[in-house]
């Protein structure tokens, strides 16, 4: 039996899962899936195969665990840790609400180590086993690194006596100049899986056909749902039988296929992963040579056009045969900034803040015309709804969904209804055990502080809730390390100022009539500052309207006036210029599309919010 069972069976004994109920006016008939985008598991008690390494043991609970340090976690847009927990606490709840379909869009594992893609199985055979849940995967840019296996490892997993430790792949003696205070350890569990290695080890969960399925079919295949047969589903699954040119001569998987779990509803899972070649002189199983696909459907556009002439296809046959197509995939297809991101170049140049991510218009247009109605992404860690209309009568909507490894933790429901689909966002606030590392952390800290190395905000470790540590964790990032994005006089003159002081960079004579036309007073401007605003600016960015929760209510309406009276100024700075841009994107995140709980009209492609 696995070392994590036990936490299993702790999650069970405390979360009995109840009889099966309908969420959000859904009937019996009404078809439910969640969706788990960017888990990034890191199996805190995984085994390796190859050594007996097993992590360090927890003074508290007595096991060995496998951990990242906080000090990285607090650098990156995601936990490595505590997610573990979120992902256990995200699927006991939708058990409990008998939830049987089950998408992941990618980034399920941290760089697709075996060693925790192995890990995401287990678990994933424990619910389908014990509740009758069907998963499908696709892949992120996380799950595979590449198309071929590479070798890797980390060196900021959490070492003895709160040192770093280095785990790798790499052979003994071409490790060199290693900065861990600790010995090395080895282990071919740690490397970056390729497409081959991941899609056998998840198998079951999408990839590859089902006798269960109504229909599964490929970019590939050649049937139809007249002809279908499970055999052929099973040789046109065949990876060799999925391989286009990336570039001529170089032939990479795609992963991509379409299944039909439940009468009546089609899940389109692409693979929106572009791996091009760097050097188009070296040969194609040099597994180094491919860059990264964080790019997202840019290079879809470009390098696996054949993907497109398939969602057409796909969409015709699924109105020929009367099912309801939901497509997700890793990769957003709309600006995931509440359509901020052109104000945000300007303000931050097109290379910070992530904007390279963010899909070309040509995107949304492209598949919007190919009949794709309703996507769900992830990638961006973040809540959020951009939608498309097009004169031609196309629309498309793109749910991004949240992550459970960053702020705002969450999952969406998509119930789907005659001519609706609703779409509602479940945050995870309440995570047992996600306390369970703390006092592993602070012997992290306790040697950080005895060399003098720089430290993190030890108040995070006084979180009382699992949505407080990820409050917690934004708050560092932004400190540590986003801060580090904003042009330095503009960040310096935020930061020195009060609320108050923003206010009066727009007086003029009707100014306190103004605010009290409004319902605001002066002196509570008082109660915030720049720090507040820009931790409040990537809040409002990060969960969309869940956020609202977190800020006071008066301060919203605060800024939402002095986005309307900064967007009135004249230019008398280059300070002035630079603040109206950033009350103009605050106002974008403020009153974007509806991101909490909302139906799709799929008839005319229009949103409606909902309580």
């Amino acid at each position: 039996m696995r070392s994590y069972l036990p936490s299993f069976l702790f999650f069970l004994l405390l979360f009995p899962v109840p009889r099966i109920f309908s969420q959000s006016g859904a009937g019996p008939e009404a078809t439910r899936i969640a969706f788990l985008a960017d888990v990034h598991l890191q199996d805190l008690y995984g085994t390796f195969t190859d050594t007996g390494y097993r992590g360090i043991i927890n003074p508290e609970t007595g096991k060995y665990t496998l951990l990242r340090t906080m000090g990285a976690q607090l650098h990156s847009t995601r936990i490595f840790n505590e997610n573990y927990f979120a992902f256990l606490t995200a699927l006991q709840d939708i058990a409990a609400r008998g939830i049987r379909l089950v998408a992941l869009p990618g980034d399920y594992s941290d760089d697709g180590q075996p060693i925790h893609v192995n890990g995401l199985r287990h678990i994933l055979d424990h619910y389908s086993g014990q509740y009758g849940m069907q998963f499908f995967i696709t892949t992120g840019n996380h799950d595979p690194v590449g198309p071929f296996r590479q070798e890797a490892g980390k060196s900021d997993f959490l070492g003895a006596g709160g040192k770093n430790q280095l785990i790798t792949s790499i052979a003994k003696d071409t490790v060199r100049n290693t900065t861990t205070a600790l010995p090395p350890v080895f282990s071919r569990d740690i490397a970056k899986s390729g497409y081959a290695d991941i899609m056998k080890t998840l198998e079951h969960f999408g990839f590859y056909p089902s006798p269960d399925n109504l229909y599964w079919a490929t970019p590939f295949s050649t049937y139809t749902p007249d002809s279908y047969t499970i055999e052929k589903a099973r040789e046109a699954g065949r990876l060799q039988n999925r391989m286009y040119d990336v570039l001529p001569g170089y032939p990479v998987p795609d992963a991509s296929y379409v299944v039909e779990p439940v009468p009546g509803l089609w899940l389109l899972a692409l693979d929106g992963d572009v791996h091009i070649p760097e050097d188009p002189t070296v040969s194609p199983e040099d597994a180094g040579n491919y860059s990264g696909a964080g790019t997202g459907y840019k290079n879809v556009l470009s390098h696996k056009q054949h993907l497109i002439g398939w969602v057409k296809e796909i969409t015709t046959l699924a109105r020929k045969y009367h099912k309801t197509l939901i497509a997700f995939s890793h990769f957003p297809m709309i600006d995931f900034n509440d359509d901020a991101s052109p104000l945000l170049e300007k303000l931050f140049g097109g290379k910070k803040w992530q904007l390279g991510r963010v899909p070309p218009e040509a995107v949304a247009e492209t598949f919007a015309k190919a009949g794709l109605r309703v996507h769900v992404g992830g990638h961006m860690h973040i809540n959020d709804t951009g939608i498309r209309n097009y004169d031609t009568g196309d629309w498309l909507v793109n749910i991004q969904s949240p992550s459970p490894a960053a702020y705002m933790p969450g999952y969406k429901i998509l119930t789907i209804h005659d001519e609706d689909i609703e779409v509602e966002t479940v945050s995870l606030s309440d995570v047992t055990e996600f306390r369970a590392l703390f006092p592993l952390y602070e012997t992290e800290y306790e040697y950080l502080q005895n060399r003098e190395q720089p430290l993190w905000d030890k108040s995070i470790l006084r979180s009382k809730t699992y949505k407080d540590f990820t409050l917690w964790h934004l708050r560092e990032l932004v400190r540590l390390r986003f801060l580090k994005d904003w042009p330095e006089e503009l960040r310096e003159a935020i930061l020195a100022r009060k609320g108050t002081d923003f206010i009066a960079m727009i007086s003029n004579p009707q100014h306190k009539k103004e605010l009290r036309k409004s319902g605001l007073r002066y002196r509570d401007f008082r109660k915030w500052d720049g720090r507040d605003l820009l931790y409040d600016f990537y809040k409002l960015r990060n969960a969309d309207e869940l956020a609202f929760a977190d800020i006071p209510e008066k301060r919203i309406a605060q800024y939402n006036y002095l986005a309307e009276h900064y967007r009135k100024l004249p230019y008398n700075s280059p300070l002035h210029s630079r603040l109206q841009l950033v009350f103009e994107c605050l106002h974008h995140f403020l009153h974007g599309a509806p991101a909490a709980h909302f139906r799709i009209d799929m008839v005319s492609g229009t949103l409606k919010a909902l309580p």
